[in-house]
């Protein structure tokens, strides 16, 4: 056995070599069963199985099991061997656990307790053997049994450096698995001061784990800003000497710089009641600036690669600040010179911060002045991403001085584009054309290009709102009547083209009609020739722009009323076309001049909203879209297309939904401006005034959104210092939430944050825009939330709100009024239907029921109110007994529609309510039971 030991486990080499020199995959397989048998009996027959056999055989199934083969024994070998003293066997042991073994394992328990002993060991060895099992396995279990041990190593002054570094990283892949183990308050401390610790090693690992921390509870870990600066300052003003164990090809512990400037973009800029760790940061960032222009120490790409990794972090740190101008404009010198580089990485990157620089009012104007090496890029560039970049550049950096010159460039590139980034180019040139359009004219000429060169890039929005915006200016209507016309005499004309040609004609195609080129015949003649190349819903547009002309243009009546006529519109099979034909027909012949000029006359101006292009491509691109909304006239709906003029310009509902909107319209893309400190629309008339009414709300409403349930508009929250007002509108699966945060004091909130508190995404979609921080004394401002119920939910997402006032952080907490029933549509039905309805739902997986006693007098005016509120569609009369309450409604999510029917029975005498509901699915009956009944 001594010469055994000898050459290094010879037997587990000796298979190794012998599984590699098989012929066949039969010959492997017989080979490795012929050796499992062999360790099986070894482990159940011989009991004198010392350390050293047991490693060796524990090998050789670890082998086995990386070839692919399952290994069901030799688990608990493996656990004997972590009770060995010798770091091999041991070793062995833990390789052998973290790969094979199940966290749900009955070997579990006693494999923690192994691990327990080893953290008490004084051999530093044996600590991060168990260290490294528990980070490799990484299980709830883990993080429960050592959540609180850890924390003791990291901190220890007895604890060896090694040790440390070891245990935060450990203790960093515990909290990712397990956020509920972050230490106690009485950990921060120590924590943070990991910072000053005269080990880089040590200061790397609790970097790391200082910045998940971070995430998680930033007003904890705070004072981590001072010793970070101070961390940082330390590093970046180093020698080569100073750090030589830890500089990488001349720069000095290069990535513990990236995550200390990575760390500090959590949190804003020091304030100015701290001008030592600004002043501190501020020279930091300047010499990193300034390194970045010395020559470079070596020609290696990987000095170049860690300078450049330290560069660009610092750049990300002055842009997450947003305060020190020279920094700003410095940094975009910076990447200006990168623009020009040879490396398509440092191209791409530099392009990148610069969308981001774009947007500071501190670097716009210096961004701008590389807009011609940007200009190129997006057209020489070999590398797709990095023209896409350079596309997002020049959107970002656009304004009133060079807005026609990008958008001409952006329609000269679009011809040649790639066909992966055409669309997002068409909602941007959109955007710019509308947002910077001092012609109208323009306007016009741009989309027009834009249908042309890219028709089939070019979505319903675009379209939509070129004819809005013609529609609502009387001074650009007869040159949009004029270019269009123009446009549709080109041999191939993009399907889109001929819908706007048609509904712009179709409205002002009489202001063209005095010229013989363009006359009432030929308009129609053009038009026509392009009937039979579209599709369904281009022909229906344009059999509505026919009588149209039937009103401007009495003498080509006959010709027309002959195309309604024709069989393949009067005998189509598509219905809407069938349709059209058949009623528009009737109504030329049978309707006098007057009825005609009253039913077909122009379309009046659509209310002015923003434009929703905008969200379009912040959804298609998110994060990657600069925030410079357009906010001068109506968000588009689909152009009236059945002829008749049904638009109604008080009909307020629709600021909130339009029916022929599309689900992107009501999924919060043409949301009120959140900004300033007033409200805009009309969402605050319903709560009244918060401010001046009587004070009869009382001050704390901690449980104020029950209420809710029943109620759309009110107070959510109120205490001494702040109210929470909240109005809300629902349509089908979609809902949007207006809340206004009032102050109540008389001085300033600072730091006003909002935290959505929902990790139910998959069944509740709920997006919130983002609020300024600073409320006014007496001020409010507005937020605007939009939720998409997905599938059906029982909890409501949860808020919470922070601020200062006076100095002392304040954070109040709370449910948003956001309950399943808010997605109910009513649904009439008699009484036969109902109770056929019923008697199918009858199965015990459809229905849910409760019994319970009423909470106060029992009073069936109010149960009416409350079930009134609900969502359903009270039925009454439907009952036998007339006190019985019976409910039907739809609640619609993105997935399904799902029927419910509801009876509430009560009892007087005994005041109890008997609750039932029936859905075809148990979750919802269940759902809507629970959350009616706890109302009572």
């Amino acid at each position: 056995m001594p010469a055994v030991r000898g050459d290094g486990m010879r037997g587990l080499a000796v298979f190794i070599s012998d599984i590699r020199n098989c012929k066949s995959k039969e010959a492997e397989i017989k080979r490795i069963n012929k050796e499992l048998a062999n360790i099986r009996s070894k482990f159940k027959g011989d009991k004198t199985l010392d350390g050293y056999q047991k490693k060796k055989y524990v090998c050789k199934l670890l082998f086995i099991f990386l070839l692919g083969h399952d290994i069901d024994f030799g688990h608990m070998e493996a656990v004997n061997l972590l009770s060995s003293n010798k770091y091999s066997e041991k070793q062995i042991g833990y390789l052998f656990i973290s790969v094979l073994v199940n966290t749900n394992s009955d070997l579990i328990y006693l494999i923690i307790q192994n691990i327990k002993n080893d953290l008490q060991s004084r051999n530093p060895i044996h600590v991060n053997l168990a260290l490294q099992c528990i980070a490799n396995i990484g299980s709830k279990d883990m993080a429960e049994a050592f959540g609180t041990e850890i924390p003791k190593l990291l901190v220890s002054g007895d604890t060896m450096d090694v040790v440390k570094q070891s245990a935060a990283l450990c203790f960093l892949r515990l909290f990712r698995t397990c956020p509920e183990i972050i230490p106690g308050e009485e950990w921060t401390s120590r924590i943070i001061h990991l910072l000053n610790d005269q080990h880089m090693g040590v200061v790397t690992a609790a970097t790391s784990l200082i910045d998940a921390l971070v995430k998680k509870n930033p007003d904890e870990y705070k004072g981590c800003v001072n010793l970070a600066v101070s961390r940082l300052s330390r590093i970046v003003t180093a020698s080569y000497t100073d750090l030589q164990d830890y500089t990488y090809y001349f720069v000095p512990a290069p990535w513990l710089s990236v995550k200390l400037l990575r760390l500090l973009q959590n949190y804003s800029p020091p304030a100015a009641d701290e001008p030592g760790v600004r002043g501190r940061l501020s020279e930091c960032l300047e010499t990193i600036l300034n390194k970045a222009q010395e020559p470079p120490k070596s020609k290696k790409v990987q000095h170049s690669n860690a300078k450049n990794a330290v560069l660009f972090e610092a750049i990300s740190l002055i842009i997450h600040n947003d305060s020190e101008a020279n920094l700003l404009v410095r940094a975009c010198n910076q990447l200006g010179q990168f623009l020009s580089n040879r490396e398509t990485n440092l191209r791409y990157l530099a392009l990148e911060s610069m969308c981001h620089l774009a947007t500071s009012e501190f670097s716009h104007e210096a961004v701008k002045k590389h807009e011609d090496v940007v200009i190129l890029s997006m057209k020489m560039e070999k590398d797709v991403s990095v023209r896409q970049q350079a596309v997002d550049l020049l959107y970002a950096m656009c304004d009133k001085s060079n807005a026609e010159e990008i958008v001409q460039e952006m329609l000269a590139y679009l011809e040649t584009a790639d066909y992966s980034i055409r669309e997002e180019m068409v909602l941007k040139v959109a955007i710019l054309a509308e947002k910077y359009a001092t012609d109208f004219t323009w306007y016009v000429d741009v989309i027009l290009n834009l249908i042309r060169i890219a028709g089939d890039y070019v979505s319903e929005e675009v379209w939509y709102r070129v004819i809005q915006i013609v529609i609502n200016r009387e001074e650009v209507q007869g040159y949009a009547a004029k270019t269009v016309f123009e446009a549709l005499q080109a041999p191939a004309c993009h399907e889109n083209m001929v819908k706007v040609g048609g509904y712009i004609l179709g409205e002002f195609g009489n202001l063209i009609a005095g010229d013989q080129r363009s006359s009432p015949q030929v308009q129609f003649q053009l038009l026509h020739s392009k009937y039979h190349l579209c599709s369904p819903m281009t022909r229906a547009l344009l059999l509505s722009t026919y009588v149209k002309f039937v009103n401007l243009f009495p003498e080509i009546q006959t010709q027309i009323q002959d195309v309604f006529r024709q069989h393949s519109n009067l005998r189509s099979a598509d219905a809407e076309l069938q349709q059209r034909a058949s009623e528009y027909l009737q109504l030329s012949i049978l309707a006098s001049s007057d009825v005609l000029a009253t039913v077909l006359e122009e379309m009046p101006a659509f209310p002015e909203r923003e434009s929703s292009i905008l969200a379009v491509l912040k959804k298609k691109k998110p994060g990657r879209v600069p925030d410079n909304e357009i906010r001068t006239s109506k968000s588009p709906h689909p152009p009236n297309s059945s002829g008749t003029n049904n638009h109604n310009d008080s009909n307020n509902t629709r600021d909130l939904f339009d029916i022929s909107a599309t689900n992107a319209d009501l999924l919060g893309l043409s949301t009120p401006p959140s900004s300033g400190n007033t409200t805009s629309g009309g969402l605050l008339d319903v709560l009244g005034d918060l401010y001046n009414r009587n004070n009869s709300t009382p001050s704390n409403q901690q449980n104020n959104a029950k209420k809710f349930i029943f109620k759309n508009n009110g107070v959510l929250f109120e205490n001494e210092l702040i109210q929470i007002g909240v109005k809300s509108e629902f349509r089908q699966n979609l809902g949007r939430i207006g809340l206004f945060y009032g102050n109540k004091t008389q001085s300033p909130l600072h730091s006003l944050s909002l935290e959505l508190l929902w990790e139910n995404s998959t069944k509740l979609n709920v997006l919130m825009k983002p609020v300024e921080p600073l409320l006014e004394a007496g001020a409010q401002v507005q937020q605007m939330l939009t939720a998409e119920c997905l599938d059906d939910f029982a909890d409501s997402p949860g808020m919470a709100v922070s601020f200062v006032y006076n100095n002392v952080p304040q954070k109040i907490s709370m449910k948003l009024p956001l309950t399943l029933n808010k997605f109910f549509e009513p649904t009439e039905m008699n009484g036969e239907s109902f109770f056929a309805r019923w008697k199918n739902l009858g199965g015990d997986q459809q229905r849910a029921q409760k019994i319970f006693k009423s909470s106060s007098p029992m009073d069936l005016a109010a149960a009416r109110t409350k079930l009134l509120g609900f969502g359903m569609q009270l039925l009454d009369g439907i009952d036998p007994n007339p006190d019985n309450f019976v409910c039907a409604g739809i609640i619609h999510t993105r997935l399904q529609q799902v029927g419910c029917l509801l009876r509430l029975e009560p009892n007087k005498q005994a005041q109890m309510f008997r609750l039932t509901v029936r859905s075809s699915k148990e979750t919802v009956s269940q759902e809507v039971c629970d959350l009616l009944s706890d109302q009572f």
